[in-house]
């Protein structure tokens, strides 16, 4: 690939992220738009404002979780940067994948254009993208497990197949996750994917990937958990069991932040007969403050700092061309 060609491909997948930050306002504007203003507000303020401050702060630990993904993904290729950064890559980050889905591409395009500024190589940031990738399907492999024995019975269908079918499935998670960690004990070979090398992580990381990526889902599903408490008498056993199995799936989907996918099968898989209208109003609840929130606070921080490295860059330029002019009037 030619100089110029290589220069064209690193500007549109520079410019790519700010058209997944786009997709991603755009597939949450989908996601609420089949609700009325009223029923926005009323969903919200039906809820205890204490169960909301909860809420808030169980959805900014999880972001906080999220971007810890980032700093483990800096520890796998053995680079160092500072916190700010690594945290504010990981929250608009994940901020857009959670929206607009197929979080490698959506979320990989953010963060290649913020790492390349930083002075990192394209190599390195498909290392780091991947690794983040395997912390999430690792964690998945582990709440699946929890999952299955936490979730009731009746969520699993009413035919013999169905059960088979979920049981094979928490049998080939715990299989993954078992390859997995004995992969990072015994096997120390490098894997090489078009020409970029990807070594397994030591037993000590695969430990960390997956409790850092339950803790995200764990804090995340406190969200809904505060929101949905003050209508429904539901143990956090259960609760934890229906939500991660309806987050999965809502995942594995792969439509944009599980939409429609996460709420009926919630609704459908959490026991008991209960007010619909009301238990959607959770729902809406959940969907604001761990996506909408995010989303709108992350384009304030992405467009402000955007801003300021253009101001940095004006002004370094006026600096070049008063010197410049300065040398010429010496001569």
């Amino acid at each position: 690939m030619s100089g110029k060609a290589k220069k064209v491909l690193k500007k549109s997948l520079s410019w790519a992220g700010l058209f997944f930050f786009a997709v991603a306002a755009y597939m949450l504007y989908i996601q609420l738009s089949k609700y009325s203003l009223d029923e926005i507000k009323q969903a919200l303020f039906s809820i205890p404002s204490c169960n909301l401050i909860w809420a808030c702060l169980a959805s900014v630990g999880g972001y906080v979780a999220l971007s810890s993904y980032d700093y483990l993904a800096l520890r796998y290729i053995k680079r160092k940067l500072a916190p700010w950064k690594w945290i504010f890559a990981g929250f608009i980050g994940f901020s857009v994948s959670n929206n607009a889905g197929h979080a490698i591409v959506s979320g990989g395009t953010i963060r290649y254009r913020l790492y390349t500024r930083w002075r990192f190589r394209g190599t390195e940031i498909v290392r780091m993208v991947t690794f983040s990738g395997f912390t999430y399907l690792v964690a998945c492999f582990f709440l699946i497990i929890v999952g299955f024995f936490l979730t009731p019975n009746h969520a699993f269908g009413d035919g013999s197949v169905s059960r088979l079918t979920t049981e094979v499935v928490t049998a080939a998670s715990a299989l993954g996750l078992l390859i997995y960690f004995w992969a990072s004990l015994f096997y120390k070979k490098p894997i090489v994917i078009k020409d970029v090398e990807f070594d397994i992580p030591n037993f000590r990381m695969a430990l960390a990937q997956v409790f850092i990526g339950a803790a995200d889902i764990l804090l995340a599903s406190l969200v809904l958990y505060f929101s949905l408490t003050p209508f429904i008498n539901i143990s956090f056993d259960v609760f934890m069991g229906v939500f991660i199995i309806a987050q999965v799936l809502g995942v594995f989907s792969q439509v944009p932040g599980g939409l429609g996918v996460f709420e009926g099968l919630f609704m459908y898989i959490i026991p008991g007969e209960h007010n619909q209208a009301l238990l959607f109003g959770a729902l809406i609840a959940y969907r604001i403050i761990y996506y909408l929130l995010p989303l709108l606070l992350s384009a304030v921080v992405l467009f402000s700092y955007e801003g300021y490295l253009r101001l940095i860059k004006k002004q370094k330029l006026e600096r070049i061309r008063i010197f410049n002019a300065e040398k010429m009037n010496k001569l």
